[in-house]
């Protein structure tokens, strides 16, 4: 259930940054805003992490 609900967001938050690209309202802007910052949030800790992972693996050989 908690999956499904994350599915939804996502899907929903997407659906908000192409209506906002369209001209939606202003709730619409603000929805795509978070979502947009929430995915670049999780690219730059995925980067963060590989590079951190990296490092301890060629360390340890």
């Amino acid at each position: 259930m908690v999956l499904l609900g994350v599915l939804l967001l996502v899907v929903a938050g997407c659906v908000c940054v192409v209506w906002d690209a369209r001209g939606g309202p202003r709730w619409v802007r603000v929805v795509a805003v978070v979502t947009i910052t929430a995915g670049e949030l999780l690219r730059y800790s995925e980067k963060h992490r590989r590079r951190n992972d990296g490092r301890s693996r060629s360390g340890q050989d």
